[in-house]
């Protein structure tokens, strides 16, 4: 993923997933406080039931379409060299392995709620998911490349929030009733899917800070000054990012409160009217 390309296409699959799974959360509960649940996927409503399973679909398709770049295109379907895993393609496989873990989550929760055959509880799904952004983060922390400087400090921000989608993965099968979990999934995810974008116009594209530059395939700076001012940046960067999320999430709020928001009124006057009864 060492290329603009290589983090725009991931980073779309985790933005789009994100935004989603940030809506149907305060939907869900805004819709029905008392009965929410954590869930690791939404269904599309309407168009009766026939986009019911597209964020499944965009999970497999768009993993697949990666992996196919990272480990066919991206390759040139040189493997081996002399016998042994070609070395100049170590990242592209190792990419390829993270992929694949997202493509087989996708296929699992699609035959656990399509199919009987996998009848798997939504608790040991969100474990699944958890699996899957586990092998992001040895992926990223493992990784093969040596990500030193600005570089290595845009990837350790990636590591920080690939852990968070992980743990509130986990947290969710723990703690199924919480809608904070289940909301900061979605708010997790969103920002890796962004920092994914951030990465790639700022490393790879056109943002990339003075004193820095890209050389061959490693990012460059001309002295320390350059480089701390370019760690700032990606400070910023991410502040405005969690920013925004928060506002979006706000705003978002707001607009489905003021739409649907008759069944959380009912559910917390019939609570107060329980708590005068007793």
């Amino acid at each position: 993923m060492g290329s603009f390309k290589g983090h725009v296409v991931p980073g779309s699959l985790f933005f789009i997933v994100g935004i989603w799974h940030m809506w149907c959360s305060l939907y869900r509960y805004v819709v029905n406080p008392k009965g929410f649940r954590f869930r690791v996927w939404n269904p599309v409503p309407g168009f009766d039931g026939r986009l019911k399973y597209l964020e499944l679909y965009v999970v497999v398709i768009g993993a697949f379409i990666d992996l196919c770049i990272e480990l066919l295109y991206a390759t040139h379907l040189k493997f081996f060299v002399n016998g042994v895993l070609n070395p100049s393609h170590l990242n592209n496989f190792e990419h390829s392995g993270m992929l694949i873990m997202f493509f087989v989550f996708g296929l699992i929760v699609l035959f656990s709620e399509k199919t009987s055959f996998l009848p798997l509880p939504h608790g040991a799904l969100c474990l699944i998911a958890a699996t899957a952004f586990c092998a992001e983060y040895l992926l990223f922390y493992f990784h093969s490349t040596n990500h030193k400087g600005l570089e290595g400090y845009y990837h350790f921000i990636l590591v920080l929030l690939i852990g968070l989608c992980m743990l509130t993965s986990i947290a969710g099968a723990l703690v199924p009733t919480s809608f904070p979990i289940d909301l900061s999934c979605g708010i997790a995810i969103t920002l890796q899917g962004l920092w994914f974008y951030q990465t790639a116009f700022t490393l790879y594209g056109p943002m990339m800070p003075d004193g820095c530059l890209l050389k061959g395939s490693d990012i460059k700076c001309h002295s320390g000054v350059s480089q701390v001012r370019g760690e700032l940046l990606a400070d910023f960067q991410l502040f405005s990012m969690v920013f925004g999320t928060l506002l979006t999430v706000v705003g978002s709020y707001s607009y489905i409160a003021s739409r649907f928001g008759h069944s959380i009124s009912s559910a917390l006057y019939g609570a107060d009217v329980d708590l005068v009864r007793h």
